[in-house]
């Protein structure tokens, strides 16, 4: 009951992830990428203290607090600042392809500093949704240019969620989900202060449509998905976690064909493929092995 309750919270995260992509991509036409992180993990911590004081769950452990604060402001805060950026920099092909070294780091950082080892089928599954990661990049490039600076912001957004996700797990020993979530967002949110200026500037000005999608950004990618992401964590490897995000893409080329009106080539929807088959690979569990039938005597003539 335990597996299928964290393979539902993973589906829950990877779904609630991929709506993110079409909500950036309204939001972000009015709202800066600093005002845009801020805003989102504002309205995520309002609901996740909620839940909080509800559940009367109070302060994490002192353990908890390293991993906590570290993912707070790499994964929250630099993190989401640096892919709304490059976002605005590059193509959405190339962003697609740099951020999607993360599950990559995520494996290697989780198997090294975690301990977890290096599972074939893993990494096996890593490697075909990363090949289905690039295809789907290269569809979507189109005529977009990719800066120095664009793929640099590209390159931390994935570094920050490769060490945050490593970061994370550790705390997850201590804390619940809950309440290392909601931390790692407040913690997340005091580091995008500096942002507070051009979100009440920009809150101003921009369209409801676009204030609503933040919100969206807020209670749902953040605040709900994160906390069914930390809960699965806790029941699985950092590398299993980091590959079953590769069912992402293949969420939002549906999602941008079914809201976007944008039809996705057959390069496109090979690279979708590639991704699932990597993360059903990732997933599978060993056969399990005969075990010797001990009843039976061996008799000799």
């Amino acid at each position: 009951m335990s597996d299928r309750r964290s393979l539902l919270a993973a589906a829950v995260t990877v779904f609630l992830w991929a709506s993110a992509f079409v909500a950036i991509r309204s939001a972000g036409v009015y709202y800066s990428p600093g005002a845009l992180a801020l805003g989102r993990l504002f309205a995520g911590s309002v609901v996740l203290v909620a839940l909080l004081v509800v559940r009367r769950e109070g302060l994490p452990p002192r353990a908890a607090w390293s991993g906590i604060l570290v993912s707070g402001v790499l994964w929250f805060g630099v993190y989401m600042v640096a892919l709304n950026w490059g976002e605005q920099e590059v193509d959405a092909g190339t962003a697609a392809m740099v951020v999607n070294v993360g599950p990559v780091l995520i494996a290697l950082l989780s198997g090294w500093l975690l301990r977890e080892g290096f599972r074939p089928r893993v990494l096996a599954g890593i490697g075909v949704s990363f090949a289905g990661a690039v295809l789907v990049g290269v569809s979507m490039s189109g005529e977009g240019s990719a800066s120095v600076l664009g793929v640099g912001l590209c390159v931390v957004a994935a570094v920050s969620y490769a060490v945050g996700v490593v970061s994370q797990k550790p705390a997850l020993r201590y804390g619940s989900a809950l309440q290392v979530t909601t931390f790692g967002c407040l913690v997340g949110m005091v580091a995008c202060l500096p942002f507070t200026g051009q979100l009440l500037s920009e809150a101003g000005s921009a369209p409801l449509s676009a204030t609503l999608n933040l919100l969206y950004l807020g209670v749902f990618p953040t605040a709900l998905a994160f906390m069914t992401w930390a809960y699965a964590l806790a029941r699985t490897t950092a590398a299993q976690m980091g590959a079953t995000t590769y069912v992402v893409p293949a969420l939002v080329i549906v999602m941008s064909w079914l809201l976007l009106s944008e039809v996705p080539g057959w390069l496109t929807f090979a690279g979708g493929a590639l991704c699932l088959t990597g993360v059903a690979v990732s997933r599978a569990r060993r056969p399990a092995q005969a075990e010797p039938d001990r009843s039976a005597k061996v008799t000799t003539g």
